[in-house]
């Protein structure tokens, strides 16, 4: 979630006062009962959810599912089949065994749908503003917080929070990746660290000192960390954005590759096999093996777009979804590419596309 001015309209704040006052009133389990769409809706094995963030305070967040055989999307989906608006901001979601898990920043919730069909099977509660969920097994999960200070610890057999990590100096917490029991966390906003969390003792062991604001993070075939770090906002820092390699037996960084002043890369992803990595840097898609010795000098993939916003690479075929917020008022673009960089596809989705999920 990016921070941007908003003009509320009428009409639009009237509709947001009256689903929030109408799904305030009683609570979601018996709302979904009351208004789920009959009939047994299957979603396309080979799919992938696109989250769409929607306007920050307008409440107005969707899911679509995109079908990769068909190339059909389906946007609005939660709405449509649960009868219940998804809410203000989504943030991310993650599929763990039966269950995909959707976390829902400004509204400080993460919904539990059934990946098969959309329906909602459940939501977790008592969070502050949920950014990404890691699970460790099927009674413990840890979930990032922008404002809490603390990791929450949940049991996903009972959608309950069970406990948390405080994090130093009220840190927030962005994405995740584990090694064996060790957990390596972000942290984000105004942050240069990343954490190091004993999945054992849910502790934190460690901070590694990094560039300015790490927020992607992945692990390569080699088990090193990478880290992109965005730099300090403002045009009078001195911050610039790094991509850094970490060695978690040394927790230190042990290479760093600075971009020009002025670069905002977003969107750190790897490829399946841990072998490449993908960022978003302007209008253009750049890749780089986890291999090289200093940052591409040229795109991998060039766009004609108005605002790239979302990044996703397939795990399974390579293929790269990059995203068009456009004017973060309408909904946005998806534009699908092999894993050579041809275009495949191009589909509308919902309001701000901001990650992708594959089943």
């Amino acid at each position: 979630m990016i921070f941007r001015k908003i003009t509320l309209t009428l009409r639009n704040l009237t509709l947001f006062l009256l689903l929030i006052s109408l799904t305030g009133c009683m609570k979601d389990d018996q709302w979904v009962k009351e208004h789920l769409q009959q009939g047994n809706i299957q979603l396309a094995a080979g799919g992938l959810f696109v989250v769409n963030e929607g306007n920050f305070m307008y409440g107005n967040a969707t899911l679509t599912y995109y079908d990769t055989l068909k190339k059909e999307p389906q946007n609005d989906l939660f709405y449509k089949i649960n009868g219940l608006p998804l809410g203000d901001v989504a943030e991310s979601m993650t599929i763990w065994k039966s269950s995909g898990y959707v976390a829902v920043n400004n509204s400080g919730k993460i919904y539990v749908i059934d990946p098969a069909n959309g329906k909602y099977t459940g939501k977790i509660t008592g969070l502050t503003s949920p950014r990404f969920i890691h699970f460790v097994n099927d009674q413990k999960a840890y979930v990032t917080d922008l404002y809490a200070g603390k990791i929450s610890i949940i049991n996903p057999a009972t959608n309950q929070v069970t406990g948390a990590i405080p994090t130093p100096s009220h840190a927030s917490t962005e994405e995740m990746v584990r090694l064996d029991n060790q957990l390596f966390v972000t942290c984000w906003s105004g942050g240069k660290t990343v954490l190091v969390v004993d999945t054992d003792k849910d502790q934190v062991t460690t901070e590694i000192p990094t560039g300015d604001q790490p927020c992607g993070i992945v692990l390569d075939r080699y088990n090193k960390i990478w880290v992109l770090c965005q730099a300090l906002p403002g045009n009078t820092s001195k911050s610039v954005a790094q991509l850094q390699r970490i060695d978690p037996v040394t927790r230190k960084v042990e290479q760093s590759f600075s971009f020009p002043a002025e670069a905002k890369p977003v969107k750190l992803n790897i490829d399946g096999k841990g072998e490449n990595l993908f960022y978003l840097l302007g209008n253009e898609v750049w890749k780089m093996t986890v291999e090289a010795s200093q940052l591409p000098d040229k795109p991998f993939i060039s766009l004609n777009s108005t605002l790239l916003y979302g990044l996703g690479i397939d795990p399974v075929n390579g293929d790269i979804y990059v995203s068009d917020a456009l004017d973060y008022q309408q909904a946005g673009t998806i534009s699908r590419f092999s894993a050579s960089g041809r275009l495949i596809d191009t589909f509308k989705a919902g309001i701000i596309p901001g990650r992708f999920c594959f089943k």
